[in-house]
């Protein structure tokens, strides 16, 4: 019984750790991407060598959120990997019909907006967010 529960506290302690790993990751790409958004503006005012440095380096940020998200999926169990790809088919579905409708409104002239990528990353995040909350609730 003692070796069940070391197996299952490792394994949550690896969790953890590859959780805040993820949390980290995400948090430096989007910290680098606010600076290669604004920097131009704020800080060093349209020096295109910096702009593109700054963008090489949320690349780089954003290959390795993508690598911590990739790990922290392979440490999942079968559950919680279900509740992820689930929730990860809603982000996936709603980006791209709300996305995409959200396109012809602006491309159509339907009404008087301007389409912003970043409308539709908020949009994905939530659904994202809002289907692991419901996926995790649905499996307990």
């Amino acid at each position: 019984m003692n070796e069940l529960a070391s197996k299952t506290g490792d394994w949550k302690a690896r969790t953890r750790k590859s959780t805040r790993r993820l949390a980290y990751w995400t948090l430096a790409w989007t910290l680098s991407m606010a600076v290669a958004a604004f920097g131009p503006i704020f800080l060093w005012s349209d020096n295109n060598l910096i702009t593109a440095l700054a963008i090489f380096i949320n690349l780089a940020m954003g290959i390795g959120m993508i690598t911590a998200n990739k790990r922290h999926l392979d440490g999942l169990d079968e559950l919680q990997k279900k509740v992820a790809l689930e929730a990860m088919a809603l982000a996936l579905g709603v980006g791209i019909v709300f996305g995409l409708g959200y396109s012809l409104i602006e491309v159509t002239h339907l009404l008087p907006l301007k389409a912003q990528i970043s409308h539709l990353v908020i949009l994905v995040s939530l659904t994202y967010l809002v289907g692991t909350i419901l996926g995790n609730r649905r499996y307990k």
